[in-house]
């Protein structure tokens, strides 16, 4: 039998928690929330109810700041985890009009930390680790085009334009349609997967045909080619559209193409990538010559 999730075992020992959790997902999504950010909110939130053995909504104040020192000094969770938890929480005391809740929760201030990301050789290194083409066709279309994983697995055979060399992004983070190029070397390799794993709609199925390759079995595969490449960095899947980013930058593509091509909302989003990217001083050229 499969684990229940979170959620499930929320809803078992709380039972007042699934008329709370259902409405929580009926507004969220029809607010136009992506299924993801749904799914880790209330996933946070759950391991929160299954702490304290009673609904999120009747928490005193000590309780929820009890439980977010608990997580800060004995997990210690990423940050993600716990912004989640924190932005979920925010939204479901909103939504339930819990003032008192809503205003005893943290401001979390914006990292400033920069991103790691993989040098050209490196990024070479992790292509040939994986011993499966379908891991090795995806990682290279994930880095070719910049892709966050949730656009990776929503990819649809169909999405793939062979002959005008783009890939067509739906509907991603903000509601967002793009086209990103992508290189003939990355199209010959699907060519070559989709001939002989033959997926049905989706470009990447996981251990069932027809199905969607998962984020768990994308992070795992990834872990598996990172181990075999001895790279050290801390490092994620995320690293290798953060590692785009940098070597278009590099590359001397100008920043606005590459905030459309990342699917940046807003423009200091991608200013980041400066910080990061290694100037190239060899580049550099007088304004005559490019008007001559």
């Amino acid at each position: 039998m499969s684990r229940k999730s979170y959620l499930e075992q929320a809803c078992e020992a709380v039972p007042e928690f699934e008329t709370v959790s259902t409405q929580f997902l009926r507004k969220y999504t029809i607010s136009g929330k992506s299924e993801s950010c749904t799914s880790n909110y209330l996933m946070q939130i759950s391991k929160l109810v299954l702490h304290f053995h009673c609904s999120p909504l009747d928490l005193s104040q000590d309780q929820l700041e009890e439980y977010l020192f608990y997580l800060r000094q004995n997990e210690p969770p990423s940050m993600s985890s716990f912004k989640h938890l924190v932005y979920g929480l925010r939204s479901m005391f909103s939504m339930f009009k819990n003032e008192d809740l809503y205003l005893s929760l943290p401001t979390i201030a914006q990292s400033r930390a920069l991103p790691e990301v993989f040098s050209q050789q490196e990024i070479k290194r992790i292509m040939k680790a994986s011993k499966l083409l379908k891991h090795r066709v995806l990682f290279a279309l994930i880095y070719d085009c910049g892709l966050r994983i949730s656009e990776a697995i929503n990819l649809k055979i169909s999405d793939v334009d062979f002959d005008r060399h783009q890939v067509h992004i739906r509907e991603s983070k903000f509601k967002k349609d793009r086209y990103v190029p992508v290189s003939g070397l990355v199209l010959k390799g699907l060519k070559s997967y989709l001939e002989t794993s033959r997926p049905r709609e989706w470009l990447f199925n996981g251990k069932i045909r027809g199905e969607k390759i998962s984020r768990s079995g994308i992070r795992h595969a990834f872990r598996s080619a990172i181990n075999k490449t001895e790279i050290s960095k801390k490092v994620c899947i995320h690293t290798l559209r953060h590692s785009y980013a940098t070597h278009l930058l590099e590359m001397g593509l100008d920043i606005l193409s590459i905030q459309y091509q990342m699917g940046h909302a807003e423009l200091r989003t991608t200013l980041m990538y400066l910080h990061i990217a290694k100037s190239v001083p060899q580049r550099g050229f007088s304004p005559m010559e490019k008007l001559y």
